[in-house]
């Protein structure tokens, strides 16, 4: 997935992404959020942004209310 870095990334991109890993590493969706914060944010709050990384943290916990939706 191509990452526009002019704006911060939404809820729904972070989602796709996770349920793209899941999907492809037959992971779980904690596995998924590390994934994604270790490759997309390299470990670091502050790398993407804080509008960007609190739409992550939505995205997970909605995959944790409903993960095979």
């Amino acid at each position: 997935m191509t990452i526009n870095h002019a704006g911060s990334l939404k809820k729904e991109y972070f989602i796709s992404y996770m349920k793209l890993l899941m999907n492809a590493f037959g992971c779980s969706v904690e596995e998924a959020k590390d994934r994604t914060f270790e490759r997309l944010f390299r470990l670091r709050e502050s790398e993407m942004g804080q509008e960007t990384y609190t739409q992550f943290l939505l995205a997970y916990r909605d995959l944790m209310k409903h993960p095979n939706d």
